[in-house]
């Protein structure tokens, strides 16, 4: 025992770790281990440059200045020389004392560095990454995520090959639109996807990922038509539609497409040579030809129907494009277009008169302006009070009209309000069915730029429809009609791309019956005996039935000039008494150019004469985002691509578009391509800032990736507010959440660190908030990745050559124990990343790099290399060739998280002999498990050594602050036989990981060590660490009682369940047997306690 206990204090440098307990474990910086520089010489040769006569006074002064830093580094040199000659001095003289005064020196010889060595030479643009011949001493994210991506991409490491016998995996980018810059959604998006495309190429598939950008015709259209104010004063119908679209293409091709530039500096491996634009021309004739083939089979048709209208782009708008703002009383808002706030939340009441002199019915609208297009009054049949009414007519008093009283059960509630409701049939989705139901007049009264055209009458024609609302209503006052306003309730829909209020309007529009469709991509989900798509997390598949269960007609058409133009022709005949376009809906011709719709029409009007007028209108952007996963593989021609990639594997974006894009692609792609888009929907969550905040721009919360990825300062964040659009009040808002959030900016943290915290972040069900210094610390994680290979590297040598194969069954134990851990963490990333947890899989990850081999392994293997000492050569060997094998795998482990520190450090590792290994990280082959690695019996016995190593840093921590780091002496009551051979076997690993000067390894019939604290690690073990003191009794008593205050109510709560009355019948078997001997452990570990405690007072009497 004393022999072995000797040989461990030997080492007691090994070790540089403290008491770990005390810190945080997800920022322990390994240590900076650093091999000893080479010594460099410097001499200077007075011939070695030209003879002084030939030179120019500039020339001279230059080599006058190179000569006096030459001088310079040779005194350097000389001081340098000196120190370590005084070192060695010193080194003798502690060698010739006697051997208890004897101290180990830890200083290291001090030699002459060259900083070239650590930096990385200059690397020509798509040539491989030319690497320093030193490691840098710190992890660097900007120095290391330089050069790789574009030698990647030259590579063509990320093209996809359709004639290859591997296995198909496809991934097709939500397009995003050509107008934005990267945002944290879209990093979100890429960090995931291009996880799992790292994954499936690393493991054997052909793996395609498509890039491609969005037209985003309103987004689009607006930056274009301010650019043309901004700079020209002009409107777009000042240029003309011809005009106009060129100057969107212009803009376009100049500034288009930045957001995919960015996503090459998050890494995303893309197959870029399949890049695509969703209004280039493979792209549009594959819309025409949708358009074209829908309208044939009926599944498209025209229509008069309500739309979302914007007055200020005046087009229709989707759903997805309002956003809706909760109004809980009277509030004055801005509105574009008016110089004064306009009032929302406000209920009035007003008359109308009844004919025949039956008085008058009061209605109430919080839209007073709607009462000019009013067509009838609504009651319910069974309210008595207007009975009377039933038949009858109001009148109306601007115009005159007679309104009829109609009886509508299904949208009256007779009690609320007065029980009538007036009937707007053109301005209202209520309305609008009960004008269908009851067949009544539909008056559109504003224009298309919302003012009230002449249906409204002479007196309010021509006004905009806000300034109407406050003239119509001193016009009531004067009739005597008005009765009043209070606040009301409601919510205002805005469009999100022209903060206008959304006007309901009844336009002329194309439609999408979508019935049929939707039919089929529920049942492609639902159906339990062939379900051909499956939804994740299944908590959206609900959402996903109600809105295709519940599905309404889609409404395709716009009023822009950006977008795809409609394919349909409208003929005007000679003999037509109207002729306006769009008057007979039966003149309308479908075809896929002007060519095809003159043949056409002249087979649908033979022998009469015609003039033929494209639509104006453009489609919906949804439309072609709807048809990517055929469009971007060549749909409809039968392309290579369409034959190898359809349908794609998954699709993964945000939950938010579920409906507006994921089910118009199913329906779209299993009508027109005959299979579901996509075997799986990944949706992600939506990301809020660190309080759970909705990121916005007034609050100043916005994130941009690229500002996380290179670092900002406060001031850099507070200039990008006031380029924007903020008022006064919102941009200090905006500062003062900056300064609160990011007081001293945000660091530089790299793409591999934000992409692995985003990727972490995903198990926080539909919500993400979003904590920067969460992003910080996964920063300072790469730097402890990027010193466990600097230490590697000086263990491993210069002449390091990895074996053929290892045979665990030889290597010592701790290798044994690393190897079976690896196992057990590549299958369980494996496992999640198949069932998408990616969560799960990067804490698989996480956990393998940061618990187990970096506090671990990296710090039990020092004494094997401390000195060279003979009789560890064995190990020393074996600890080398694990060491390899585990970075090996653990950076491709870790390659489709955090693609760039792994492919730098990867290419630093040494290869084995005679073997070409792939040229990239990228393209290497993705660890799976080997039977042979695991062994539970190890992976036991280090559970337990980490107990008790826990176990001794925590009683460690409990030492003064100027005590915890020094070596001290421990002790471990083992009460079974297992546990006393166990630790005994591994006094050498306990003792270095703890930091010990000597271990004792006690049974419960030894004398209790005296002048300990004391922590019970289980009811098997208690540790004891020896103080220089005396034992505060009192304090370590107090700690005791906590502790077994804390195990007799756990005690008490399983008693308590195993003695519920029906525990014996209802509860399993195994769980009663779990139950039991988990109460068995508890209180065997409760007595345990009672032996400490009463050790501790039987001390305190003795002392």
């Amino acid at each position: 025992m004393i022999k072995l206990i000797a040989r461990v204090s030997r080492y007691k440098s090994a070790n540089r770790y403290p008491a770990h307990s005390t810190l945080p474990k997800t920022l322990l910086p390994i240590a900076a281990f650093t091999p000893p520089p080479t010594s460099i010489f410097l001499s200077y040769q007075a011939g070695s440059s030209m003879d002084p006569v030939d030179l120019t006074p500039e020339a001279l002064e230059k080599k006058k200045k190179k000569d006096e830093k030459a001088r310079e580094k040779e005194l350097k040199k000389q001081k340098a020389a000196q120190k370590a000659e005084a070192a060695k001095l010193q080194a003798q003289k502690v060698s010739s004392a006697p051997e208890s005064g004897k101290k180990k020196n830890t200083k290291r010889e001090v030699e002459v560095e060259n900083p070239e060595d650590y930096n990385d030479p200059e690397t020509p643009l798509g040539d491989k990454k030319r690497l320093s011949r030193q490691m840098a001493k710190t992890y660097k994210p900007s120095a290391v995520e330089n050069s790789w991506y574009e030698w990647w991409e030259k590579s063509n490491f990320f093209v996809a090959d359709p004639d290859s016998s591997k296995p198909p995996f496809v991934i097709v980018l939500p397009p995003p639109n050509v107008t934005g810059a990267l945002h944290i959604g879209h990093a979100l998006t890429a960090a995931i996807q291009d996880t799992i495309i790292r994954w499936r190429r690393m493991s054997g598939y052909n793996t395609l990922w498509v890039p491609g950008m969005d037209h985003a015709g309103i987004a689009t259209q607006v930056v274009v038509e301010k650019k043309l104010m901004r700079e020209m004063k002009l409107t777009r119908h000042d240029v003309g539609r011809e005009n106009f679209v060129a100057e969107v293409w212009k803009w376009k091709n100049e500034y288009g497409g930045t957001i995919l530039r960015q996503l090459r500096r998050l890494g995303a491996s893309l197959d870029w040579s399949r890049e695509c634009f969703t209004m280039d021309e493979k792209r549009s004739l594959a819309v025409t030809e949708a358009f074209v083939r829908l309208h044939k089979d009926g599944v498209i048709y025209r229509d008069l129907r309500l739309v979302n209208w914007d007055c200020v782009l005046r087009t229709a708008i989707s759903d997805i494009e309002v956003d809706y703002i909760d109004i809980k009383e009277r509030t004055p808002l801005r509105v574009p277009g008016y110089e004064k706030l306009v009032e929302f939340g406000v209920l009035t009441s007003f008359a109308y008169p009844l004919e025949e002199g039956l008085g008058e019915i009061i209605v109430a609208t919080t839209r007073v302006e709607t009462m000019l297009g009013d067509t009838a009054i609504a009651v319910h049949p069974d309210d008595a009070r207007y009975s009377h009414l039933h038949g009858k007519f109001a009148i109306h008093p601007f115009n005159g009209r007679k309104l009829p009283i109609v009886c509508d059960a299904v949208l009256v509630d007779m009690n609320f309000g007065t029980g009538a409701v007036k009937i707007t049939p053109a301005h209202d989705p209520n309305d609008f069915e009960v004008g269908k139901r009851h067949n009544l007049e539909f008056i559109n009264i504003f224009t298309d730029d919302g003012k009230i055209n002449s249906n409204g009458g002479a007196e309010f024609a021509g006004m905009p429809r806000f300034e109407a609302r406050v003239a119509l209503t001193e016009a009531l006052k004067k009739k005597g009609l008005y009765k009043g306003d209070k606040n009301n309730e409601m919510r205002l829909g805005i469009c999100s791309r022209s903060n206008d209020v959304v006007e309901p309007l009844i336009k002329p529009q194309w439609y999408v019956n979508c019935k049929n469709m939707a039919r089929e991509a529920l049942d492609a989900v639902i159906d339990s005996t062939n379900p051909k798509m499956e939804i994740i997390p299944k908590q959206y598949v609900a959402e996903w039935k109600r809105w295709l269960e519940n599905i309404r007609d889609w409404c395709i058409s716009r009023q822009l000039w950006w977008g795809h133009r409609v394919p349909a022709w409208y003929a005007v005949l000679k003999d037509d008494e109207l002729k306006e376009l769009g008057v007979y809906n039966d003149h309308w011709v479908v075809a896929r150019n002007e060519e095809e719709a003159k043949e056409k029409a002249s087979r649908i009007f033979a022998g009469k004469t015609f003039d033929l007028y494209q639509d104006p209108d453009v489609l919906d952007t949804w439309f072609s985002s709807g048809l990517f996963p055929l469009s971007v593989l060549g749909w409809p021609d039968d392309t290579k691509d369409l034959r190898a990639f359809y349908s794609t594997s998954v699709l993964e974006t945000g939950h938010d578009i579920l409906f507006f894009w994921v089910a118009r692609m199913v329906m779209l792609g299993m009508k027109l391509g005959g299979d579901v888009p996509f075997g799986k929907v990944y949706l992600h969550p939506m990301i809020r800032d660190a309080h759970g905040r909705k990121m916005s721009k007034s609050l100043g919360n916005v994130i941009d990736p690229l500002e996380v990825i290179n670092g900002i300062e406060l001031k850099g964040l507070h200039k990008r507010l006031e380029e924007g659009n903020l008022d006064q009040k919102e941009l200090e808002t905006a500062k003062e959440g900056q300064t609160k959030d990011f007081p001293d900016g945000i660091p530089e943290c790299g793409s591999d660190a934000l992409r692995f915290a985003l990727v972490s972040y995903t198990a926080q069900s539909d919500k993400i908030n979003l904590d920067i210094q969460r992003v910080v610390g996964y920063r300072q994680w790469c730097n402890k990745l990027w010193n466990a290979i600097r230490f590697a590297m000086t263990k491993l040598g210069e002449d390091y050559i990895p074996p053929e194969e290892i045979i665990p069954a030889t290597l010592p134990f701790s290798c044994k124990w690393i190897l079976s851990a690896l196992n057990k963490a590549i299958s369980k990333t494996v496992v999640s990343l198949d069932s998408y947890e990616f969560s799960d899989a990067a804490t698989a990850v996480y956990s393998w790099w940061q618990f187990q081999l970096c506090d671990v392994f990296i710090e039990v293997i020092k004494p094997y290399f401390a000195g060279n000492d003979p009789a560890y050569a064995s190990e020393r060997k074996h600890a080398q060739d694990t060491l390899w094998l585990c970075l090996d795998n653990g950076l491709r482990l870790l390659h489709p998280f955090m693609p760039f520190v792994t492919e730098e450090l990867w290419q630093r590792l040494p290869s084995k002999k005679d073997f070409v290994r792939k040229e990239s990280i990228v393209i290497s082959e993705y660890p799976s498990a080997v039977e042979s690695w695991n062994n539970d019996v190890v992976e036991l016995e280090m559970d337990m050594i980490e107990s008790v190593v826990k176990s001794l840093r925590s009683l460690r921590s409990q030492l003064a602050p100027n005590e915890r780091y020094e070596r001290r002496a421990a002790f471990v009551v083992c009460r079974t036989d297992d546990a006393c051979h166990i630790i005994k076997k591994h006094e050498l690993e306990v003792s270095t990981l703890a930091t010990l000067s000597s271990l004792d390894v006690l049974s419960e019939k030894d004398d209790a060590p005296v002048g300990c604290i004391l922590d019970v690690v289980n009811e098997s073990l208690s540790t004891f660490l020896k103080l220089k003191g005396i034992v505060n009794v009192e304090a370590e008593l107090e700690k005791l009682n906590k502790k077994m205050e804390e195990l007799q109510k756990q005690c008490d709560g399983l008693k308590k369940k195993r003695s519920a009355p029906a525990y014996q019948e209802k509860v399993p078997v195994h769980i009663r047997e779990v139950d039991e001997a988990k109460l068995a452990s508890l209180l065997q570990e409760l007595l345990s306690f009672k032996e400490a405690r009463e050790h501790l007072e039987r001390e305190n009497r003795e002392t």
